[in-house]
């Protein structure tokens, strides 16, 4: 990844963890807690791309796991926030614009479906069964309503954030020449001065028939070879 994206993902994750930790999940909200580390996740991973999301998932994850105070098994959230960014990636426009928000709000209710439904799965295997005491139901109701209630205060500034740090030359060039064609300019030139060529011939042709004649002959030898 780039220096500058390193740099602007770590930011985001660590204040994304901060408030998480210190604000949300003070809350007491009846079921889950609202997920902005997700969130954040998710915003850079849609305009990073798959690999980038998974780097970032699996980073803003361990962090979440060694912060306190956690209480399950280091890994277990990594793991899970590293495949959810892989898979947010793969819908990263080749634009780099998204032209709704219809697609980023679906993918923030599958993310935190998957998550909970992943992070209980993780937890299951390792002997954690507190998602069958709390109710697994309702955590991943409540955990779809929190996140999208709070996705859009967060996911498009992340995502308008990761794009103005992030420098693609060919995305810029691609977005300066919005409504012309490059090429059709090229053709176009290039057909002029095949017809202007043509033209000259053409009055050259008229004033000596027998240079012209030579010329032809020539011209079709060439073209035999």
């Amino acid at each position: 990844m780039r220096l500058n994206r390193i740099l602007l993902s770590t930011a985001l994750v660590v204040v994304a963890l901060v408030i998480q930790v210190s604000v949300l999940s003070r809350l007491h909200l009846p079921g889950a807690v609202p997920d902005l580390l997700l969130l954040t996740v998710l915003g850079l991973a849609m305009v990073y791309g798959h690999v980038g999301g998974a780097l970032i998932g699996f980073g803003a994850g361990l962090l979440a796991d060694l912060a306190p105070p956690a209480d399950h098994a280091a890994g277990r959230y990594a793991l899970v926030l590293c495949v959810i960014g892989y898979f947010a990636g793969l819908i990263k426009p080749e634009t780099g614009q998204v032209k709704s928000a219809t697609g980023p709000m679906a993918v923030v209710v599958g993310a935190a479906l998957g998550s909970t439904l992943l992070y209980a799965g993780v937890g299951a295997l390792v002997g954690d069964t507190a998602a069958r005491h709390v109710g697994l139901p309702g955590l991943l109701f409540t955990a779809a309503v929190y996140d999208l209630l709070l996705a859009p205060f967060v996911v498009p500034g992340i995502m308008a954030l990761a794009r103005r740090t992030d420098h693609d030359p060919l995305a810029e060039a691609g977005g300066a020449g919005q409504g012309t064609d490059l090429s059709s300019g090229w053709l176009s030139s290039g057909t002029g001065l095949r017809i202007g060529g043509q033209r000259g011939a053409l009055g050259g042709l008229k004033t000596k028939a027998r240079t012209r004649s030579v010329r032809v002959g020539r011209i079709k030898g060439v073209k035999r070879l």
